[in-house]
């Protein structure tokens, strides 16, 4: 309960967790009885997190329940650095390391804020989200063993207990904003206007090749401190040019690593963000339906 409190004072809305783990503690939709809070629809845990100390009290008394931070309506990002679930490999990349790296090409020290560290060993650093923006939960995303946590994802607060150990506060008081630099890996790009059909397929071409110039360009003046982040946004948003047909992904990846080196960035830097960003890129564009 004072877990939950002290995170309800900082403005974070929380909601039970099962005692011992890390498993909401409210109704599923199956076994929602349409009363009480779900009189009017079932609401999940998302929608009944609350910052109410008297709700809080009157929750936690009734077992000693771990705390859930539901991030999206708390105005978080929440930043997941994972150990290798497999310690008998030494060639798992650890979270807090690959993030570092991330950070260091960026021209940016790790962000000092708010930071709890997990049972399994791995560190949470907590962000205020940017304004009116909507991000989601990542996996990979930012790095190897980095996830994010925003809407529709919570994480486990200081002061729950597993079995497999406690949630703890590590250091910074307070959550600092995400760096944009962050928030630019983070955030979707704009989804480029579809042909409206395929007679249109040549002007969607010269859109593809006007996008190819543009992205290579912001790429190639980027300033120290942005330059990663600009190419792995360019990435992102031509690889969907690469899935649609469009683009050859031997193009892109030759215009965007001449434009990153250009920038200041080495082979191999370009050569890896240029790697992880196309795919996951290409992997989460469908072929467009008048393409099909």
């Amino acid at each position: 309960m004072t877990a939950a409190l002290e995170a309800a004072e900082r403005g974070w809305h929380v909601f039970p967790l099962r005692p011992g783990t890390k498993r909401p503690a409210l109704h599923g939709e199956a076994a929602c009885t349409g009363t009480g809070p779900c009189e009017r629809g079932h609401r999940k845990w998302e929608q009944r997190a609350t910052c109410d100390p008297d709700r809080i009290r009157a929750a936690w008394s009734r077992a000693p329940f771990n705390v859930g931070i539901a991030t999206g309506p708390s105005g978080l990002v929440v930043v997941d650095l994972d150990v290798p679930k497999d310690k008998s490999s030494s060639d798992a990349p650890c979270g807090a390391t690959t993030f570092g790296a991330l950070c260091e090409r960026a021209g940016h020290a790790v962000p000092t804020t708010y930071r709890t560290r997990t049972a399994s060993g791995g560190e949470h650093l907590y962000f205020t989200a940017p304004d009116g923006v909507r991000l989601t939960n990542t996996a990979g995303t930012v790095a190897d063993s980095v996830d994010t946590r925003a809407w529709g994802g919570y994480v486990v607060a200081a002061g729950s207990i597993t079995p497999a150990g406690p949630y703890e506060a590590l250091c910074g008081f307070e959550a600092v904003a995400l760096p944009s630099w962050l928030q630019t890996i983070l955030q979707p790009p704009r989804k480029a206007p579809e042909a409206p059909s395929a007679a249109l397929t040549g002007q969607s071409r010269r859109y593809a090749d006007a996008a190819l110039a543009n992205e290579a360009r912001n790429v190639a003046t980027a300033q120290v401190g942005e330059r990663e982040a600009k190419l792995f946004r360019a990435a992102r948003a031509l690889g969907r040019f690469v899935a649609w047909g469009d683009l050859p992904r031997s193009v892109v990846e030759q215009a965007l690593q001449e434009a990153g080196e250009a920038a200041g960035l080495s082979a191999s830097e370009c050569r890896s963000t240029l790697r992880s960003a196309l795919n996951w890129s290409i992997a989460h564009n469908q072929v467009r339906r008048d393409a099909a």
